[in-house]
């Protein structure tokens, strides 16, 4: 595997690990509600991929920092990670 290849595929699952962070926060910290319960909302509510849509801001801090640190291929990856995202997003608004 090529340096560029897997400086995507680092900065790609930096991107993922910092969305699903960004749910674990949102459902542990800032819900009113406990964890489950909280799940069992956005389940019923079906608001999967407005949840998820608010997680992939964090994906913005990372973008940036790699572009900082002259680390382009990696933000590259963050940029992919969060396009898929926006295209989960996509899919659970049609469903």
């Amino acid at each position: 595997m090529g340096a560029i290849k897997k400086d995507i595929l680092i900065g790609m699952l930096v991107a993922f690990f910092a969305t699903f962070g960004g749910i674990y926060l949102y459902l542990e910290y800032f819900s009113r509600y406990e964890f489950n319960e909280t799940l069992q909302f956005i389940k019923k509510g079906n608001l999967f991929g407005k949840v998820l849509s608010l997680a992939a801001v964090s994906n913005l801090f990372v973008f940036f920092v790699f572009i900082k640190k002259q680390q382009d291929n990696r933000a590259k990856g963050v940029l992919l990670a969060t396009i898929l995202i926006a295209l989960t997003t996509v899919v659970f608004k049609i469903i």
